[in-house]
């Protein structure tokens, strides 16, 4: 019974398409659509790296980041080796489509292990094709790119401010004495 209603809803979709109602399937109807890349939908369907890290943590940088226009909200945060200087580890948590799941994991993978400096030089476009996304969903590569960088300035600015408050202690001393 549900069959037959489902190829009544489908029969006018398929006529549009050159396809009779008793040619084809359900599954000629989405031929004619465009698909994720074989990337986006592994990295949505085995995203890697998701989870976060204690944002209090002094070696960790968070960058949280949205599009209003769409509703995407893509929080990434690194973990940074002190003396190196080198991103020792990744996670992110993503509230969007396929895409912006992808882009944020993808990010991940690329930023583990590379100086902070190295990161920077990501850039959306080299994510969006990496992944092959469609124009419409470019700003989920956007995102991604402007996740990185948002992380990287907490991390710094958290480095600016432990080397901040070294100071001030020491100025403090100076002037009690």
């Amino acid at each position: 019974m549900l069959r037959a209603g489902g190829r009544r809803l489908l029969a006018p979709g398929l006529r549009r398409l050159g396809l009779g109602a008793g040619e084809a399937g359900p599954a000629a109807a989405v031929t004619g659509v465009r698909a994720y890349h074989e990337r986006v939908v592994d990295h949505y369907n085995n995203p890697r790296n998701v989870g976060s890290f204690d944002k209090e943590d002094p070696n960790v940088g968070t960058g949280l980041v949205g599009a209003p226009a769409c509703g995407d909200v893509m929080k990434l945060q690194i973990r940074v080796d002190e003396n190196s200087g080198k991103i020792v580890d990744a996670c992110f948590k993503t509230f969007g489509c396929g895409s912006a799941i992808a882009s944020s994991s993808v990010a991940t993978e690329w930023v583990k292990g590379k100086q902070m400096e190295e990161v920077l030089t990501i850039k959306n476009t080299e994510i969006a094709k990496h992944l092959s996304l469609p124009p419409v969903k470019l700003h989920c590569s956007m995102l991604a790119e402007d996740a990185i960088k948002a992380a990287v300035k907490d991390y710094e600015a958290k480095k600016g401010k432990t080397g901040q408050k070294g100071d001030d202690s020491s100025t403090e001393k100076a002037a009690e004495a």
